[in-house]
Formats: C-alpha cells, structure tokens, sequence
C-alpha cells in the first residue's frame, strides 16, 4: 500500500520522500485512514516501527492552518519524546502555516506563553508543563478535535495517571482519542477505554522490530575486562553512529571518561545532565557530529534517530523489554542494523530469558 492509497497528499508525500521515506510501515497502514475517518485508535506497536508518523501525517491531513485555534495537542512522557515529535512535526510543516508549540520542562515558559498568543494548531506537550498551562489559563483546549497518548504505557509507569486524567477533563468530550504505546496491559487499555468510543485497535507484532534486519551478537566477559573488550569492538566496528546503553548515570560517566582518555568521540547523556545541554547533545548527535553516544535506559525511549548503525549494551538490561526497546533504535526502516550485548557470568540468567523471549540464541563474539 502506498501513502497515496492511504489518504495523504502529493506535498506531503513529496517531503516524506525528501527525508527517504518511501513506503508507509504496518502501523502506519493499520491507523492512518481510521484516523483521517475520525476513528478513535488504539495502537500497539514498539518503537522504530514509525508510529510517529502513523499520527502525524492524518493530523496534518485534518489541520486546519486558517482556524486560529488549538486543533491538536499531543502528550508525551518525557521531554525528549517531545523534541523528537516536535522534530518530525518541523519537517512535515514544510511550508504550511502551521503553527506547532512544544511545552516540556525545562524550556523558558514565557517563551511559550508568547508563541501561544500568535497562531497555534498544535501543542506537543509532557503532562506537568501542560497542566502549569491549564491551571494559569494560558492554554485553551476547548476546542481542539483530536488528543494524542503517546507511549501510554511509560505515562503510567512514570505515574501520570492522574495528569491524563485531569488534561483530558478540560478536553471536549467527543474529541478524537488515540492511544499509541509499545506494549498494551490492562492498565494501558483501561486508560484508554475510558476516554474513547468504540476505538479500532492496530497492533504490530514484536518481530517487525526485535529480530527483523537487526544482527545480534554477545560478548562474554567480566565487568573488570568489560572496558577493554567494547573498546575492542569498537576499533573493530568503526560505526558511523552508535548508541553504548549503560545500567546507572554513574557506569554511564566512567564510560564516558575513560573513552574520553582513550580517543573516542563521545558524548553522555542521562536525567541528570541540564536539559539544554542534553538538547545540544542531541543535535550534535542527529547531525552525526558525535559518533559514540552513552546513555541510559531512562533517555532511550526518546531517542529516534536516522543513521545509528549499532547499538552496544554495554550492561544487559534487566527487562527483556528494555533490551527490545534499546535495539530497536537500529535496523531502522529496511536498513541493516547491529546489536552487542556484554554479559558477565553473573548475567547468565538474564541472557536466557532475553534468549528465550526473542526465541532466538544469540551466536557469541570472541574478542
């Protein structure tokens, strides 16, 4: 199926085509026309299958770029989820007069509450700096037609619950509702029952992302020898563009010191590193000019970027579904990706329930 079969327009086509985007994902076949019918959605599908996408191109289909008023507001769990949306939202308004703000901690709140006196169509938003909007009256939702959840079931796992629940009291009732997230529990469902009438449900199977162009490899060691051993691989790799995972904020420093010491171009990224200079780094890292990134599980989740080629696990995450989500930043849109997993013997249990998940013995790598 084409995007053209799916109800999106020659401009918006010529610029999808423009950043290499040729052929619409599963997701984005499964919800773009329910979306553009009004449908209300809910979405299962991991990360990297392009679901951003999947919701941005109906909505720019249904923008109304005359109305001055807020159309569309879309809630995202972490701020940087909310810079990679806003990024993709900029190459799609290619001129369009759309106007798109992007509330999230972090930024200057005056700043925005200047753009959100001009024209704004759509506000891409995490839930607290949302709610400081809502209760100083500077942001008007009555009007808007449709509500995206992204990432629903990290929302609840960071315990905006009760966030959701207030954003949507000031939303109009019968406004479209989609629900996207990586995995779909109760919880998730529940949440989103609760503000959709009769939602079509799309869910993408597992594979399509864990397994599918992406080699995997493990490298047995110990964590004295760890080091040495990733950066071994690296001198043998080369990678135009990596992402190295780390357990804690401290591991993810060390890392960074001592590739530092030894050469590598690299940069860290974790919670507790300021939000502009996190910004910076991101943008450093989009525009290639850092090969090696070192982050943490709590960063990987928004991170969505074209030309990461490998991936290295320098510590095995502690939920196979971490270890879904962490490789599944390569292997991107048809591409070949690579994925390196360093265990020690104490990881050995974790290692054959990941094993056991993907169904899949990963073949070692003798260094």
């Amino acid at each position: 199926m084409t995007f053209k079969e799916l109800g999106i327009n020659e401009d918006i086509i010529k610029v999808l085509k423009r950043n290499g985007i040729t052929n619409p994902t599963g997701i984005q076949i499964g919800s773009i026309k329910e979306i553009l019918n009004g449908k209300d959605v809910i979405a299962e599908a991991q990360t990297g299958t392009g679901k951003t996408l999947a919701f941005l191109l109906p909505i720019f289909e249904n923008i109304l770029p005359e109305s001055k008023y807020i159309q569309c507001l879309i809630v995202a769990p972490t701020r940087e989820l909310a810079i990679q949306i806003t990024e993709e939202t900029a190459k799609l308004k290619e001129g369009k007069d759309v106007g798109v703000l992007a509330m999230y901690g972090g930024k200057d709140i005056g700043a925005q509450l200047n753009k959100l006196k001009g024209n704004i169509q759509i506000i891409i938003a995490t839930p607290g700096r949302l709610l400081d909007h809502i209760e100083r009256n500077t942001v008007d939702l009555k009007k808007i037609k449709t509500v995206v959840i992204d990432e629903a079931d990290q929302m609840l796992l960071m315990g905006f619950k009760n966030e959701i629940n207030k954003i949507m009291k000031v939303c109009p009732k019968r406004v479209q509702t989609l629900c996207f997230s990586a995995t779909m529990d109760s919880a998730v469902k529940k949440l989103a029952y609760r503000y959709m009438n009769d939602p079509v449900v799309v869910t993408i199977e597992k594979e399509e992302v864990t397994l599918e162009n992406i080699k995997q490899q493990v490298v047995e060691t110990t964590d004295r020898l760890k080091r040495d051993a990733l950066c071994t691989v690296l001198d043998e790799d080369n990678p135009f563009m990596a992402i190295i995972f780390c357990r804690t904020k401290r591991r993810a420093d060390e890392l960074e010191v001592v590739m530092h010491r030894k050469g590598y171009n690299c940069k860290v990224i974790h919670s507790d590193i300021p939000q502009n200079k996190r910004e910076r780094i991101m943008k450093s890292f989009r525009n290639a000019d850092i090969q090696y990134l070192i982050a943490t599980d709590v960063a990987s989740r928004g991170l969505d970027i074209n030309g990461v080629s490998h991936i290295y696990n320098y510590d095995i995450p502690e939920k196979i579904e971490t270890y879904i989500h962490r490789i599944g930043r390569t292997g991107r849109a048809g591409e070949e990706g690579y994925t390196c997993l360093f265990v020690d013997p104490k990881d050995s249990r974790l290692l054959g329930e990941i094993e056991r998940e993907i169904k899949f013995t990963i073949p070692r790598r003798f260094v």
